[in-house]
């Protein structure tokens, strides 16, 4: 896949099939879009196209917006890539693009950048300053300047019955199953782990601290969740806890993942961490060693749910 950071730096002999939008979470929706994309491009002639924006529009309109997403532009990028698409143009969203009337867009954008032959967009697309047009209105313009336009229809995303706001409120709320489920792959993190306090090599549990560079990544609700990772190559199965550690008084919220059967040191280790259960909240308890019980409770109900 080609990746362009900027409209102006695109650039094709051939005409596009395209696509455009957030693709927070490249989920089970976004996915039908892009297969339908990929289908109208296996004719040689064509180039499939998926525009997308960065940072995500709402944080730079709405002021008090505070919202996290469930993919960092790395996370989409290599999601997006998976699916076979050829090219994918990341643009700096900002408040002159915002400006653009919904015809500049179309004519300097879709027209003269990307020598359109046919936008595939979702039903409830709108577009221009203001977002003030429509899939009518795209139509029409489609009929002025030469390309085709088509609609998934209601129905169809309906059936799939998904969208990125769900799933960011199903993470919120722990519902590891029903956020995958809707995704269509396991909700995962990407973080770099660093030496922590190693408070948990001295009660058999030594852990992984990550960290996640990116502040707008949307971070599960604390508590003790049931993970897996592929390191070296193979797939190891551990623990992980969201919190503060209330029973050492921890201070500030860590991540922090106990890996079955593993002894490799990961220390600088850039490590992707998919979630697949919510086990429990996070505790506070009276001692480290009833702590260290119920890491030993976790522990068996994680391997016997793995099983």
């Amino acid at each position: 896949m080609k990746i362009f950071h900027s409209i102006q730096d695109f650039s094709t002999t051939k005409k596009t099939i395209l696509t455009l939008g957030t693709f927070d979470g490249v989920h089970f929706g976004h996915k039908k879009i892009l297969e339908r994309v990929l289908q109208n491009t296996e004719i040689d002639k064509y180039e499939s196209l998926v525009l997308t924006f960065f940072p995500h529009p709402r944080m730079v309109l709405e002021e008090q917006s505070n919202i996290k997403l469930l993919n960092t532009i790395s996370e989409k990028t290599d999601l997006l890539e998976k699916t076979g698409i050829q090219n994918l143009v990341i643009h700096p969203f900002d408040e002159s693009f915002s400006r653009l009337t919904a015809e500049e867009f179309v004519t300097s954008v879709l027209v003269n950048q990307f020598r359109i032959h046919k936008i595939i967009i979702g039903h409830d697309h709108r577009f221009g300053r203001n977002r003030t047009a429509n899939i009518d209105d795209l139509i029409g313009f489609g009929k002025q300047y030469g390309f085709e336009v088509e609609q998934i229809s209601v129905q169809e995303i309906n059936e799939m019955s998904v969208s990125s706001t769900k799933i960011r409120k199903a993470i919120s709320e722990g519902n590891m199953i029903l956020a995958n489920k809707y995704l269509g792959y396991d909700y995962f993190l990407t973080g770099t782990v660093f030496k922590g306090k190693q408070l948990g090599r001295t009660i058999g549990f030594p852990t992984a601290n990550i960290k996640i560079q990116e502040d707008y990544k949307l971070i599960p609700k604390n508590g003790v969740y049931i993970v897996k990772s592929t390191i070296n190559q193979e797939t190891v199965f551990g623990i992980m806890n969201i919190g503060f550690n209330p029973t050492v008084a921890g201070d500030s919220l860590s991540i922090e993942i106990h890996y079955f059967n593993f002894n490799s040191d990961l220390y600088n280790q850039e490590i992707v961490v998919s979630i697949l259960h919510y086990i429990r909240p996070e505790q506070k308890f009276k001692s480290v060693d009833l702590l260290k019980v119920q890491l030993e409770k976790d522990k068996n109900f994680a391997l016997a749910y793995l099983n």
